[in-house]
């Protein structure tokens, strides 16, 4: 790793050059927030990205993309154009400085240009390369194009999501939002990237890693495909619970706040000392009906009044709130959970009370906004956006001008379109 430190977090002495779309960005945010010294490199008057809204204020502007601001957290900004020579030179200055690259391009393009890992090797032996495409570096669909859509479908999660054909028959497949697809694949490079930096923290040597969404989509099925290789079992996709080959209990009920509680998939399946501690918290809001009786503290006559169980269950969900049900269920055991929307969420008090939310100042805009913090705390390197979103090209000078350029060759450079 490199010598200087770049911040207390984490990956404090590491840095990253980022050559990244929309299938890598979020990597390199996760590695940016926690300390790495991040640099995207962008072509020259931004990248796509800048353009997916929604946008701050509804002003279409490449530097008002809310898209942008949130996976581009932490990272520092520079415009160069590799398709220059000028702009090839400056590239392999950076590599030389570098601990990794991240980049998604097209399979063979950057080698096409001189810049394969091969040539980048000779320049730092010790470079972490991560390629991160669609479909690979390999195989016969290494040239296939894809989208996050496309990935979610081609790597098997749209086929388990949706409604089941008892609630919507032939329903089709639905898939997660969210750019989903893209998470899975930044989130395996990530993983491979810190790995092949612990490898090199004692080989000393660094190492290529070729890497796909669609590896990733595939391998974030949870137990489908292992149902499949090892018992030729299909899933049956299942309204509001996980897909499975044999049908479980209803689990998900509305309540009197128009909000949905999950009960965890039990349906009517409760032990009966379990299935007492529920009737008498149903009984006090005067649902339990005949779930009291003597009878249910037998198991097999539980097990013949599932369908029944779940009926009163739903009745009575649908009588108190989505809050009620949760805090309620939670504090004796059960372990539910309230379907939540995003706004739910950013009011809820226990993000408050662990300081999950971040206050990051806009200092072009003379305002500060709230973002999204860690998965983790951190007890002795911390985890923080050290500053927002870069503008374009806003650290040419900084970057390139610890490389030896100076403001007068970056004007000359800029004219010529290699920045």
């Amino acid at each position: 790793m490199t010598q200087e430190r770049f911040s207390a977090g984490p990956f404090g002495d590491v840095r990253v050059l980022e050559l990244a779309d929309v299938k890598g960005e979020w990597c390199g945010k996760l590695m940016a927030d926690l300390g790495a010294d991040v640099i995207k490199i962008e072509p020259p008057g931004g990248a796509p990205e800048r353009e997916i809204g929604p946008f701050y204020h509804e002003e279409v502007h490449p530097e008002r993309s809310l898209h942008f601001w949130h996976y581009n957290t932490s990272k520092r900004g520079v415009t160069l154009n590799i398709e220059t020579e000028d702009g090839r030179a400056l590239f392999r200055q950076l590599v030389a400085t570098a601990d990794v690259l991240l980049e998604t391009t097209r399979p063979g393009y950057l080698a096409s240009l001189g810049l394969g890992y091969e040539q980048l090797r000779a320049l730092n032996p010790r470079l972490v390369m991560c390629s991160l495409t669609d479909f690979g570096q390999t195989g016969p669909w290494r040239d296939y194009l894809g989208s996050d859509l496309i990935h979610l479908a081609a790597g098997g999660q749209m086929e388990s999501c949706g409604y089941s054909d008892e609630d919507v028959p032939g329903a089709p497949p639905i898939a997660p939002g969210g750019g989903n697809g893209w998470h899975m694949g930044s989130h395996y490079a990530y993983i491979a990237i810190v790995t092949a930096l612990i490898w090199r923290s004692f080989s000393g040597k660094g190492q290529y890693i070729d890497t796909s969404v669609h590896g990733a989509a595939a391998l974030t099925t949870e137990m489908k495909v292992p149902m499949w290789i090892y018992s030729r079992m299909h899933v049956r996709r299942q309204t509001g619970r996980q897909s499975v080959p044999i049908p479980t209990p209803r689990g998900q009920f509305l309540c009197k706040d128009g909000k949905y509680i999950t009960t965890g998939g039990g349906g009517g399946r409760f032990a009966p000392p379990r299935l007492r501690v529920l009737a008498e918290w149903m009984d006090q809001h005067g649902f339990a009906e005949d779930l009291l009786d003597e009878q249910y503290a037998d198991a097999a006559f539980i097990d013949q009044r599932q369908s029944h169980i779940g009926e009163v269950l739903e009745r009575f969900c649908a009588g108190i709130t989505s809050e009620q049900a949760y805090h309620g269920a939670q504090q004796r055991g059960f372990v539910w959970g309230a379907v939540r929307a995003p706004e739910d969420i950013v009011q809820d008090p226990h993000w408050d009370d662990r300081g999950f939310w971040t206050e990051v100042a806009h200092p072009e805009l003379g305002e500060t906004f709230t973002y999204p913090g860690a998965s983790g705390i951190y007890s002795a390197s911390p985890w923080q956006i050290s500053r927002r979103a870069p503008l374009i090209g806003e650290h040419n000078e900084d970057v390139f001008g610890a490389l030896g350029v100076d403001r007068a060759h970056l004007a000359a450079l800029r004219e010529a379109g290699a920045v």
